[in-house]
This record gives C-alpha cells, structure tokens and sequence, in this order.
C-alpha cells in the first residue's frame, strides 16, 4: 500500500480532529504524519507513524525549527522521510505547505495541499505578523507553481483562494466529511437544555455575541444551560462576560472527540455563532456543525461564511444576520420551546450529513485526487 505524508507543521492541535480522521479514514494509501513539532496535549498519534524535526520545546529545539525554516535544511529528518518511501505529500493550510517545500523538492514527489480558513481568508498584511506566515509569503508563488491540487474545504474558501491569486485551475472544492457510525445518535438518550458551543475559543467563532445572547435566553428558559467546550486566548475574558451575566454556564476546556459526542447527544441546540474577524479570519466549514447534524442536533447560528455551506436553513438549522444577538437568541429560544421542531431539524440535518458529508465516501473522492497527481508526479505548471 502506497504511503501519504500527512504534514502540518505542528501535530496535531486538539481543535484539528478532523485531520486525524481524514487520514484514518484513507483506505488505498497508508498515512504517516510529518511536521515540526508535536504539540503538548495534542490529539494522539501512532508514535511509530510520526516523525518531527524536533522532540521537545527547548530553546535549542526552537532554534533548530527557526534554522529549518529559514533555510529548508534538515538532514536527519529528510532522511527519516525517504526511508519511508512516500508516494506524495497532503500538507494542510497554505502556510505549512509553504513549510514542507523544501521536502516536496527533495523527495521529488507530488504534493497536494488542504486549504481551510486563515491561510486564504487573511491578507498578507496579517500572515505577515508571524513567522511561519512570513515564510509562505516569500515562498507562495512557488507553491502555487509546485502544489499539484488545492483542495478547498467549502466554496466560500474557493473563492477566496482565487481572490488571493491561488491558481484556479488546480482549486476542488472537497468536503472532510463526518465518521457516520462515531456520531450517531442515541434516541433513547433524552435531550436536556444545554446550548453546546465546540470550539476555540478566538474571535471569529463570535463566542461573546453567544454569551450576550445566552443572557436573553435564560430570562425566558431559566433552566438553560451554556456549556463551552473549547479553549483559546479569549478564554479568560469571556468567563468574565459570561460570570458577569450568565447564570449557568460551564467552561469545560478541551474535549476527545468521545466527551464531544456526548454532549452533542444531550444537547438540545448547537450554537454557531461564527463571524468575519477583524483580520479577515473566517470560517471554511465548521466540521463540528457537520458533527453536530450526523447526532442529530438542529443548529442556531449567524448566516456567513462556512456555517451557511454546512446547514440548510430553516431545514437543519436557525439562522440570524450577523452579530444580530437577539436574532440569535430567537433562534436558540425557539429550538429549547419546540421539541418537535428540534426532532424535525435533527433528521434533516442527520439525511444532509449522509448525503454529503460522509467521511468514506469524501475520502474516496480525495484518494481520487491522489490518484490524479500521482499520474502526472510531481508536475509543476507555470501559472
């Protein structure tokens, strides 16, 4: 069985699940993983499958990454990478792909690469703040030269790769997909009124209008509970909002995918407050919406990018303008007040994840993408 290098220069955050479950999911091509660093608390990963330049966080392990990504020189673990013989390499977000040249180069095999929200959707104004995104700025033309295929996790992201200069011709628009027997639903388990938000806790998830929101709720359904599954740099200042005007409420911090199941079993609404960040930052498609309909759990949310590609309104979900918090409220309140509206909702979105969302067969359709760059190598086209 052929070997795909999964590469992201930092393996593998806990709020990036479906990464790991893409390459679970592969079933013609073996996955190993490949990057700079693992991160502490991290999802976990087959050790004998995961090779990274460094193994710990000392200064001398940074000074080696900042070494590697100045000058793309890393001998022991290029070496460790060609003893595995990998037939291509699926790096995810641009910037990491910019990253992972040097070893495209010298591998001499395809690469493909996952486009997915930051990495298209803020200017190079902001990729230019951080390190790793001053790199891909002196290095995008050639990735767009070398990348085989730019594999586009919702139309929306499409779209804003071509805005930013991604060569069209090579864009898919490609969903991730959802593991269809992990989130099944329990009707035996009865649904309380939790109003569950999962996700990092930054700006662009709009966490702050939920918490304003939440305090209308609660006026109406005293018994509602909030219950954050997430962690970010907001975290403490949004505890503050919501102990200042929240009544019940629960910060529960980082959650296995298990934990996440559970509460979305429970539940009786997903809340998907995303916005368009003062960065530009937005969301490409909120796997944990597609989670959310496959456990059959309507959504309340804003309309805008991503969330209106996951759902289908007034279908699987409820939907306010942007920002709108009592738009939102409306919506979640209605979802608590109407358990035969949220039943109806819940199948929908349960038929709409099986239909378009399914983890196999989206996997199938991205082994056909390897398929397609492997027959032509490693082909750079000028663009």
């Amino acid at each position: 069985m052929q070997r795909v290098l999964v590469f992201r220069s930092e393996l593998l955050p806990r709020s990036e699940t479906f990464v790991a479950a893409q390459a679970g999911a592969l079933r013609r091509f073996s996955p190993c993983f490949a990057g700079l660093r693992r991160v502490p608390d991290g999802i976990p990963l087959d050790a004998d499958k995961v090779l990274t330049l460094t193994s710990r966080d000392a200064l001398v392990d940074k000074m080696h990454r900042r070494f590697f990504m100045r000058t793309g020189i890393a001998p022991r673990l290029l070496s460790g990478l060609r003893s595995l013989k990998p037939a291509l390499i699926h790096a995810h977000f641009a910037v990491d792909a910019a990253a992972a040249l040097p070893f495209h180069k010298k591998l001499g095999i395809p690469m493909i690469v996952s486009l997915h929200d930051y990495d298209v959707t803020s200017s190079d104004a902001v990729l230019g703040r951080f390190a790793a995104g001053r790199v891909y700025l002196r290095r995008k033309s050639e990735l767009y030269r070398r990348a085989s295929v730019f594999v586009c996790v919702s139309d929306y992201i499409r779209g804003k790769a071509v805005e930013r200069g991604f060569p069209e011709a090579k864009l898919r628009t490609h969903f991730i997909g959802v593991d269809l027997d992990a989130f099944r639903p329990d009707p035996a388990v009865p649904r309380e009124p939790i109003v569950l938000f999962v996700g990092r806790l930054v700006e662009k998830k709009g966490c702050t209008h939920l918490i304003r929101a939440m305090a209308m709720i609660q006026d109406q359904h005293p018994e509602a509970q909030l219950i954050m599954v997430g962690d970010g740099t907001l975290r403490d200042e949004l505890r503050g909002q919501a102990e200042a005007s929240v009544r019940r409420f629960t910060f529960a911090g980082a959650q296995p995918s298990s934990a996440v199941r559970a509460l979305m079993q429970r539940a009786s609404v997903l809340a998907a407050p995303s916005i368009v960040a003062a960065t530009g930052d937005a969301e490409g498609l909120p796997i944990v919406i597609c989670e959310a309909q496959a456990m059959a759990l309507p959504v309340a949310g804003f309309r805008g990018p991503g969330v209106s590609e996951a759902v289908v309104e007034k279908e699987t979900a409820l939907l306010a303008d942007s920002r709108d918090e009592r738009g939102l409220a409306a919506a979640i309140s209605a979802l608590l007040s109407d358990s035969a509206l949220r039943a109806r909702m819940g199948a929908a979105g349960r038929d709409r994840v099986e239909r378009f969302f399914s983890l196999s067969s989206q996997t199938a359709k991205l082994e056909g993408f390897y398929d397609e760059i492997q027959a032509h190598g490693p082909h750079i086209s000028q663009c």
